[in-house]
């Protein structure tokens, strides 16, 4: 058993042997398996190939619910390609902006009796921007020899490691050994010859290119351009070298050698390494200067961490509330800082309120949560109150600076990033560290940078909170609290806000207990999604109300309600569907407005939608009529309203949908019918996320039960 109580780690060499034959077979130049963590909300880089692991920080663990082929791929089970960088760009910006590279990719899901996660290949853009049939039968059939083993490994008692760095694999066959005739080859050439492996060392070094370098062939083998020549410590350098690792294309660059010696880069990558060519510049006219570096104290962050800060910078830009922001900092941003523990906190009345922890046990957060600001006992107000982040590399740092700073958590370094917009304090970062974290200036800058944008995707989620809380309390004083008791049906209704944007919706349902042998019910969707809709369901629900306790027969019920909406010119229009049961003769009359038909389950299970001819929508023509439809209420009957949420999938036939929901619920059980809603949500897709708000209402005959 390893120290944490788990079983050891699963034998890796049959994985990644299969890993590295798929990568070697597709012609890929980069390779990568993500395998789900045990709470199945990350997606955690097992194994890679063709790339540094350096390279892979920024995306070394991939929350299932990002917009990020791998996590597509995973969560919806199918393969997921993008042909072009204008492609990735289009369908998944966030991945276009942490790799900006000529490229093209494939996600698939690896699946076998149970998700395990997704394989990543990716290709230079030079190859044709599609795949064809047998390519992809054979990237399914790996798929399945690899979750085939990682079954086994189960079985065996073993599970995938999870140290924190994947593991780096080759698909290249074994180079030939070194032989005298290409370094004379590469000596012979003008100016100077050099390689580098995929991390980026020194592997050769001609006599040429040591000269025009100016440094000593020894002196340059093993180490990385960029620290060994600190002339070509800059991002953009070590960018271009990056380029060429991912894209497998040439890439070209100018550099200049203090003095005033400019020098010509050619690289040309492929699956071992990376040629370069060294030759004096030959323009006419000056190159362009080098990127200016920062007078700040310590070195330029490295291109990876440039690539880190995009990458989260990306992902902070799309959260909507406060908890998607506690979510992606405790997914991402503390993963990619090697952080074990996280305290997000904001300002409210001269205290720190804490909104969201990760790494703390409840007992410290509630020691901790409301501190006033100007308290000795945590750094976190001071920083707050100055504008400047403070970092302790170990306790004794912090009891030095903070004596009465209480030692409740046992953590070992700490990063307190204030939150400040505009001069305004929103509250303060705390990234901790199970053990001992020197900060070098690079990451210091990294995450000083890191915290204003965190300061400003929290001040926009907790205005959106505040916003939805308003507009879900109109929202549900507007629908129905409860049913009312009907004795001759039994009644279920479920409303579901979509999930993006102000989650409110103008989708309404009722049901009118009218006298005792009659009632009548109602579903109905105003057009949008924001206070307006909302108000105006307010509006037709209480006409519809009023007019059906009088009395009045379905299609007058809209003909009436449609010119009130005609008076109050809502520029929005309303479907409704109206139906009145009369239990004493057996009937159920019913009157549409656009709204998508009914379904009629009968007594034997056949289940079918409704002919019930529509009339316009609610609003446009004050005039219009209605037409009224009657059916026998035979025993057992049920009866399904919904909502044009529940049936509208891009790409999908609405008669095919309808036929579809049809058939779910001729199959689902209606014993319990809140269970029965459950299973036609479950089964339609719909109880995940959802672009459109989503009414059910369903009545059952109790003369049948």
């Amino acid at each position: 058993m390893t120290s944490a109580g788990r079983p050891a780690a699963v034998d890796s060499d049959d994985l990644d042997a299969v890993f590295a034959e798929t990568v070697r077979r597709t012609g890929a130049s980069i390779g990568a398996l993500y395998l789900l963590t045990p709470d199945e909300r990350l997606l955690r880089l097992d194994v890679l190939c063709g790339a540094p692991a350096e390279f892979a920080e920024p995306w070394a663990k991939v929350s299932m619910a990002a917009p990020a082929p791998v996590a597509v791929a995973t969560r919806e089970n199918r393969l997921v390609w993008v042909g072009s960088q204008e492609e990735m760009a289009r369908s998944y910006p966030r991945t276009a902006a942490v790799l900006p590279y000529p490229l093209a990719l494939v996600a698939a899901p690896v699946t076998g009796a149970r998700h395990w996660g997704a394989l990543l290949l990716m290709w230079p853009a030079s190859r044709p921007p599609y795949m064809t049939g047998r390519e992809r039968g054979h990237i399914a059939s790996s798929c399945l020899r690899l979750a085939r083993l990682l079954e086994e490994a189960v079985e065996r008692g073993k599970f995938p490691s999870d140290d924190g760095r994947p593991r780096v694999v080759s698909a290249a066959r074994p180079p030939a050994s070194p032989v005298m005739a290409a370094a004379d080859f590469a000596e012979r050439l003008p100016g100077g010859s050099c390689a580098l492996n995929l991390e980026g060392q020194f592997t050769y070094v001609s006599s040429g290119a040591s000269e025009l370098l100016g440094c000593e062939a020894g002196r340059l083998l093993g180490t990385l351009p960029w620290q060994s020549l600190r002339w070509l410590d800059d991002p953009t350098y070590e960018d271009r070298y990056r380029a060429a690792v991912i894209s497998r294309e040439p890439v070209s660059f100018t550099a200049c050698r203090p003095p005033d010696q400019w020098l010509e880069f050619h690289l040309y990558p492929d699956a071992s390494g990376i040629s370069v060519r060294i030759v004096p510049s030959g323009a006419q006219l000056q190159p362009s200067p080098a990127p200016s570096r920062s007078k700040q104290d310590g070195a330029p962050a490295g291109a990876g961490r440039l690539h880190q800060l995009t990458h989260l910078a990306a992902g902070l830009t799309e959260v909507v509330g406060v908890q998607d922001v506690i979510n992606l900092v405790a997914d991402q941003i503390m993963p990619a800082f090697g952080a074990q523990g996280l305290v997000l906190s904001a300002a409210d009345a001269g205290r720190l309120r804490i909104t969201g922890y990760c790494g703390y046990a409840p007992h410290v957060i509630e020691r901790l949560d409301g501190l006033p600001l100007d308290t000795d006992f945590t750094p976190a107000g001071q920083a707050l109150s100055s504008g400047i982040p403070a970092f302790f590399a170990d306790p004794e740092e912090m009891r030095r600076i903070y004596p009465q700073a209480p030692q409740v958590s046992g953590k070992q370094a700490w990063a307190f990033l204030p939150l400040i917009i505009s001069g305004r304090p929103v509250g303060c970062c705390v990234l901790s560290y199970d053990r001992p974290h020197a900060f070098p200036a690079e990451e210091r800058a990294v995450l000083t940078s890191l915290a204003g944008l965190i300061a400003q995707a929290l001040d926009r989620a907790r205005l959106y909170d505040t916003k939805h809380e308003l507009a879900h309390g109109l929202q549900q004083a507007l629908l129905p609290r409860t049913l009312p008791q009907v004795n001759s049906l039994r009644v279920a209704a479920r409303y579901l806000p979509a999930t993006r944007g102000m989650d409110i919706g103008g989708d309404f349902y009722d049901l009118i207990r009218l006298e005792d042998n009659a009632a009548a019910a109602v579903i109905g969707d105003v057009q949008g999604h924001n206070v307006a809709a909302a108000a105006l369901m307010g509006q037709v629900r209480t006409g519809i109300y009023a007019h059906a306790t009088l009395g009045t027969p379905p299609d007058q019920v809209l003909a009436r309600t449609n010119r009130l909406l005609a008076d109050l010119a809502p520029e929005l229009f309303t479907s409704c569907l109206y139906a009145h049961f009369d239990f004493t003769r057996r009937r159920v009359c019913l009157a549409s407005a656009g709204h998508p038909p009914p379904l009629l389950r009968l007594p034997d299970r056949v289940t079918r939608p409704a002919v019930v001819p529509p009339g316009p929508l609610l609003g446009i023509d004050p005039d219009a009529d209605f037409p009224l439809t009657e059916i026998p209420l035979s025993p057992g009957l049920m009866l399904a309203f919904y909502t044009d949420g529940l049936i509208e999938t891009p790409g999908v036939d609405l008669d095919d949908s309808i036929a579809g929901l049809a058939r779910h619920l001729a199959d689902a059980d209606d014993r319990d019918l809140d269970l029965l809603i459950d299973d036609l949500l479950r089964k339609t897709g719909t109880a995940g996320p959802r672009t459109d708000d989503i009414a059910l209402l369903v009545l059952h005959d109790r003369t049948g039960a």
